[in-house]
């Protein structure tokens, strides 16, 4: 009833925004509307001419994650060449496709993979290429009784060491977008071995501290679930939030189709910060596995981030916090753990991770080797992924930036 309810919700945001002329009946007995499958990052990947491969990992607590692979560029014909590893990692509500929908000349993975790089892409839990595990069926509530934090101590971990167990390097670099961060400032700090593992570490949109959030998820949403023991915290706790539904998905594609005012402002829902940037041919790939399915405790999670104005573990409230972590308040992510070299890329025009808040997760993070804020004022939060001009002003730089390293 809950993934109805976040379901609805979505349908309502994003089909209400159909151009006036697009009919009912058009979209029920028009070819052009018709359902077709979606696209698989490996499908997308070989359509584009790159080798793709697929993986499975399993990690302690049963989640069946699915990690994507360009092994070598068709560019370079590499194959027989030394090729470092990369791994890229997604934010909420996405998966490994964000890294791949603005094509070859402009997504971070295949330039990473022309750059001479053995790229891997994760997908976290509950997300639609990692919807399975080997002890807790899909349906139980038990599968979703995870957040963020979980991703970052379990699911990162699982997938690096699968990756360099099979490659057979001791390090890889690592780029994250939003909650790609995140979890990876989780990971350093709970599971600080795992920083000689990292080559280089590059944060896009890092996502850490919200008190400055500006989007209106944090003013609807806050007050409601930001802080524990309400009835709302009770009615959404261990659900999925906003599952992937193929037939809104494709309404929503196939409306892109008819205008691109709606895939813009769809997205500006989100990203809160214009759009003016956007790609609509890297919006409307996007949309096919787009929201890709997530725990509703992670957006929990986020919003108690912004009502306590730390960077801190799940609150549970004080009976069961003093039950996981023997106190009142859930512990801080400690960020003097985190010693492996770390850039940042960030944007003035970030709705969710702004730049006072990127400002205090510089200064807290002391190991920090760059705080790199992109140029142009109008680049948000989304651009990261699909604006047609992240290349020149995001892209390029990580490339270079990690190829320093090697």
């Amino acid at each position: 009833m809950r993934s109805l309810v976040f379901g609805l919700l979505f349908i309502v945001l994003c089909v209400g925004l159909t151009h006036a002329e697009t009919t009912e009946e058009d979209l029920l007995v028009s070819p052009r509307y018709c359902l077709k499958e979606i696209t698989k990052s490996d499908e997308r990947i070989r359509s584009h001419g790159y080798p793709a491969e697929t993986h499975e990992v399993t990690t302690e607590d049963g989640y069946v994650l699915t990690l994507f692979r360009i092994p070598y560029s068709p560019k370079l014909k590499n194959q027989n060449a030394e090729r470092q590893p990369v791994f890229l990692q997604h934010g909420l509500f996405s998966n490994s496709d964000c890294f791949l929908c603005s094509g070859p000349d402009n997504s971070l993975a295949y330039l990473l993979a022309d750059a001479g790089y053995d790229v891997w892409l994760g997908n976290a839990r509950g997300n639609i290429y990692s919807r399975a595990n080997t002890l807790i069926s899909l349906n139980s509530y038990k599968f979703w009784h995870f957040d963020w934090h979980e991703i970052g101590t379990i699911d990162l971990p699982a997938m690096i060491d699968y990756i360099l167990d099979l490659t057979g390097y001791k390090q890889l670099h690592y780029a994250g977008h939003s909650q790609g961060t995140t979890v990876y400032l989780v990971m350093l700090t709970e599971r600080p071995e795992y920083n000689a593992k990292i080559k280089s570490g590059h944060l896009l949109a890092p996502c850490a501290f919200f008190e400055h959030g500006k989007s209106f998820i944090f003013n609807l949403l806050g007050p409601l679930v930001g802080t524990p023991g309400g009835v709302w915290n009770q009615l959404l706790v261990d659900s999925e939030l906003i599952p992937h539904n193929d037939l809104v998905n494709r309404v929503v594609d196939n409306s892109c189709n008819a205008a691109s005012s709606i895939c813009k402002n769809g997205f500006m829902l989100f990203a809160n910060g214009g759009y003016e940037n956007a790609n609509v041919s890297s919006m409307q790939v996007l949309i096919e596995t787009h929201p890709a399915g997530s725990s509703s405790n992670q957006g929990i999670h986020f919003l108690q981030l912004w009502a306590s104005h730390e960077f801190r573990q799940y609150d549970w409230g004080t009976k069961k916090n003093n039950e996981l972590y023997g106190q009142d308040l859930p512990p801080d992510y400690d960020l003097s753990k985190i010693t492996a070299p770390t850039h940042s890329y960030s944007s003035n025009n970030d709705a969710l991770c702004g730049p006072k808040d990127v400002d205090t997760l510089v200064s807290k993070f002391t190991h920090l080797v760059e705080d790199h804020r992109v140029p142009l004022q109008s680049f948000n939060h989304l651009d990261f992924i699909i604006a047609r001009n992240m290349k020149e002003l995001v892209n390029d730089l990580i490339v270079e930036r990690v190829q320093s390293y090697d």
